[in-house]
């Protein structure tokens, strides 16, 4: 039986909470030794009680005192700390979680960088969060001082009940494990076939058509989800999970939503559940450490992952049956099994199962993969269909660079997406103003030290602290990429702005992470955001956004400056990005005799 994770919390806590009171204790008996006198009774409890806060301040003054005396003998200083009006920043957290509920992505801590400087401490229950938006630090964290920065136990005891022990929640040889094992199935050969990602294209821009002819608008988001799912799924498996089968969404104002079979397709209970798990695992990282208090009597992520358990589990019990058939039946060893090298047509699972029988570990990496290459691929897909339909231009310029290089049918080659370069540009303009991973965090394992900047002192992290940051914020800074950032402009990648500001700064433009973590699908993804694209755009010539069925963002975010004025979704995030109740369009079929 396990314990509440409040349970758990306290009891991994006692230690702490028992010293301040014992220290108290042997005072009171010295005083009575040493004075040969008693304290009276009635302020034994004050002063058990007034020690647990005492001793608190007491180590939080000292932590600041020895955090400014090693800032001083690295000559450096200890980044800007955010002010609050309660004691342990609760208004900091209080802020933070109303803009995680309500308000627009990453406003309060863009505020505070304007106040502050693009490096800020926020300090939220007496933990010290060093957040930055400097691209400078951004890439010491990631590839100069990678060394010194791991996920960090924080990150892993927040996000375990999601990711388990898998790549994305792992560090040093364990990483570097989960790194090797999965990398070949990213080599070129295999990312650029694409047979999965025609049928699953076809399935999905099939359904798309009938549903507008039905004269619904459609919600892009889901119906890419399902894409993404069935595609990740064939890659990982050898066979998808047929969300698409399940059909689309309509719209809340149609009788046809209240569909009770709909809604307890396999597929859609997975879907939904591990979103579900994504936003609670997301929400706890706002408390740091003690996020079990919040979830005192119930782990919130565990009750969906549960969910996801039952829908996958079927599926990795069948290959770890399949590998102990072809044992008993003497076809294989463990042995020569681990040994050899990864051969054609063999799924992630089949290699897998090779390595392991532990079902835990092999559903963990799974989990894992799905999450990188279905929802970051899913977010980026309806994100630059949300830019389009407020766009046409953009539109139009990008058909006629599809239909001039593979015409109105002709499925795409890996030759003919190289050849695109305004289809890239479209997929860089979104991911950097909605890349798909906005926020991301990381943990000092030793004292490090980031170099100053434009004449500022260098700035000292201290070791086991954690160190946020946000591409989000970065791709958006207008001191970075111009007076003109936070306008959607594919160009600024094909004209003169792309050697002014990108090509001497790389690490202002990070939407795959960089350095040894650097995401090894991401060659994979820009195939299948191209592929789809290209035969979407083949079939339909314009996309609106149909803001009679979209949820809109509150009418006070059009009085705001940059993009918050002109957003006709609410944009999200847990682990990825994504849009609020979905992105609802409508298109236009293109003729089939149109021709450039």
């Amino acid at each position: 039986m396990e314990l509440p994770p409040g349970i758990v919390y306290i009891i991994s806590n006692i230690p702490r909470l028992l010293l301040p009171p014992a220290l108290v204790y042997c005072g009171i008996k010295l005083w009575d030794f040493g004075f040969a006198a008693t304290l009276p009774k009635w302020l034994y409890v004050p002063l058990y009680v007034l020690s647990l806060p005492l001793a608190l301040t007491c180590s939080v003054f000292y932590a600041d005192w020895r955090d400014k005396r090693q800032a001083a003998f690295h000559g450096a200083v200890l980044a800007p700390r955010v002010t609050s009006r309660w004691p342990g920043g609760l208004d900091t957290l209080a802020t933070n979680l109303q803009n995680f509920r309500n308000g627009y992505m990453g406003d309060m801590l863009e505020q505070q960088c304007k106040e502050h400087g693009q490096t800020v401490n926020i300090r939220i229950l007496f933990e010290n969060r060093i957040f930055t938006t400097e691209p400078e630090y951004i890439k010491a964290i990631l590839a100069t001082k990678f060394a010194s920065f791991d996920k960090g136990p924080i990150f892993w005891d927040q996000v375990n009940s999601l990711l388990g022990t898998g790549v994305f929640n792992s560090d040093a040889d364990i990483w570097k494990f989960h790194r090797s094992m999965t990398r070949p199935f990213f080599s070129r050969d295999r990312i650029s076939h694409f047979d999965i990602f025609e049928k699953h294209a076809e399935d999905a821009i099939g359904q798309l058509k009938a549903r507008l002819r039905e004269g619904y608008p459609v919600d892009f988001q889901d119906m890419i989800s399902r894409f993404t799912l069935d595609s990740a799924t064939e890659f990982l498996f050898g066979k998808d999970v047929c969300s698409l089968s399940a059909g689309l969404v309509y719209p809340p104002s149609s009788p046809l939503s209240k569909n009770v079979a709909f809604e307890n397709h396999p597929a859609n209970v997975f879907a939904h559940a591990f979103i579900e798990a994504q936003i609670a695992t997301s929400y706890r990282g706002r408390f740091g450490k003690p996020w079990r208090l919040v979830e005192f009597w119930s782990d919130r992520v565990k009750k969906h992952m549960d969910v996801c358990y039952k829908f996958i589990d079927p599926i990795l019990k069948e290959a770890l049956a399949k590998k102990k058939a072809l044992k008993e039946a003497g076809l294989i060893s463990d042995q020569n099994q681990k040994d050899r090298e990864v051969v054609e047509g063999e799924t992630l699972l089949d290699h897998l199962v090779n390595y392991t029988e532990d079902l835990t570990v092999i559903r963990d990496e799974i989990l894992n993969i799905m999450i990188a290459g279905r929802d970051t691929t899913a977010g980026t897909l309806t994100f630059v269909v949300y830019m389009l339909s407020q766009h046409p231009d953009v539109l139009h310029r990008l058909r006629e660079e599809i239909l001039s290089k593979v015409g109105s049918s002709r499925r795409p080659t890996l030759e003919d997406m190289r050849d695109m370069k305004y289809l890239r540009a479209v997929i860089n303009e979104t991911l950097r103003l909605y890349p798909a991973v906005p926020f991301n965090v990381r943990t000092s394992t030793a004292p490090t030290v980031w170099p100053g900047i434009k004449g500022s002192k260098p700035i000292y992290i201290p070791p086991n602290t954690r160190t946020p940051y946000s591409v989000f914020l970065l791709h958006r800074r207008k001191d970075l990429w111009g007076p003109d950032a936070e306008q959607f402009d594919p160009d600024r990648f094909l004209d003169e702005r792309l050697n002014k500001y990108l090509t001497p700064n790389p690490f202002i433009f990070v939407p795959f992470n960089a350095g040894p973590r650097i995401c090894l699908g991401q060659q994979f993804a820009y195939n299948e955001v191209s592929f789809f694209l290209i035969r979407l755009l083949q079939t339909f010539s314009s996309v609106s956004l149909a803001e009679d069925v979209q949820t809109l963002p509150p009418a006070e975010w059009a009085k705001a400056s940059g993009r918050k004025a002109v957003e006709k979704v609410i944009i999200k995030g847990h682990l990825t990005m994504y849009a609020h109740e979905g992105v609802w369009v409508r298109m236009g079929e293109a003729s089939h005799t149109e021709s450039v």
